[in-house]
């Protein structure tokens, strides 16, 4: 159904959609109601005429997320192919909203003739996952580059805010209150674009040769743990190849868990506890989630 919301369309509003269609795992239940915004401009005109009168939840590529397969109540914010505006600020500054993809923004900045950027390429998601997150690859991390955002709550009062105002850690953030992010802006440095698109070739090649990127994964599951890494202890804890109904620790990378065709939200997050169950009796480490789990148990 077509939202439209004084006079201007919002975008698209569909009831008990499958996330299982909009998730890297290929997994998870309906939503509730799921919208589509047309844009920036359609998406705060929803939210604002809601007026927080339902619970939101938003997703972007749906990576990094395993959706239960009980799905979600409320509405769900989809900005996968929308709120993908990006353009240069000045000569080393980058205006991106949170629906562009990070891999977007690592070539769009090698392009330009601007480094330190190079590790998004290595990020399967969006800017708005990797803000909440502060996502990371490649010894960089997302907030190293930031300089503010623009953000929203769920009254549809929009704010500008400085980096300064949030207390980054190793993927998460906190000071974002009940607001969601819609842009950010970038800060990053002069340099070449021949070495920078280059850096990203190996980049890319090193995740393919080290990562299931042909098997639907949410990326890596678990943190890795201070002075250590998690897939060096799964594979220690001889978990490597270990299987729960569809699910399974991928043979190629033992922090990543893919779905090997008819796995459920369950068989997921049973292999995840199963996982930190083994790691700790066998190393006494209790490895944290970097992925987030949300919805209902069906």
């Amino acid at each position: 159904m077509q939202m439209i919301v004084n006079g201007i369309v919002a975008g698209q509003l569909l009831v008990n959609e499958s996330l299982a269609n909009y998730t890297s795992w290929r997994v998870g239940g309906a939503a509730e109601q799921l919208f589509i915004p047309e844009d920036k401009s359609g998406l705060c005109a929803f939210i604002t005429h809601l007026a927080g009168s339902s619970d939101l939840f938003w997703m972007g590529l749906g990576s990094n997320l395993l959706v239960r397969d009980g799905g979600i109540a409320g509405v769900v914010i989809n900005t996968r192919g929308r709120l993908k505006q990006m353009h240069l600020l000045d000569t080393l500054s980058l205006y991106v909203e949170v629906g562009v993809p990070c891999a977007h923004v690592a070539r769009f900045c090698a392009e330009q003739g601007l480094v330190g950027a190079e590790f998004l390429a290595g990020i399967p998601g969006t800017m708005g996952g990797a803000l909440k997150m502060n996502a990371g690859a490649f010894n960089g991390s997302t907030w190293d580059l930031i300089s503010s955002v623009e953000t929203i709550n769920n009254r549809g009062v929009l704010r500008q805010r400085a980096a300064k105002e949030f207390t980054v850690h190793y993927r998460s953030i906190d000071g974002l209150g009940d607001e969601w992010f819609l842009a950010a802006t970038l800060t990053l440095q002069k340099g070449d674009t021949k070495a920078s698109q280059e850096k990203i070739r190996q980049l890319l090649a090193k995740r393919a040769q080290t990562q299931p990127t042909n098997q639907p994964s949410c990326g890596s599951v678990f943190k890795n743990p201070d002075g250590d890494y998690a897939a060096r202890l799964i594979e220690a804890a001889g978990l490597k190849g270990y299987s729960i109904g569809g699910a399974r620790v991928s043979d190629k990378h033992a922090n990543f868990i893919v779905n090997t065709g008819a796995a459920t939200a369950a068989d997921i997050e049973a292999l995840i506890e199963t996982i930190q169950q083994q790691v700790e009796v066998k190393y006494g480490v209790k490895l944290q989630t970097e992925v987030c789990r949300v919805g209902r148990l069906k």
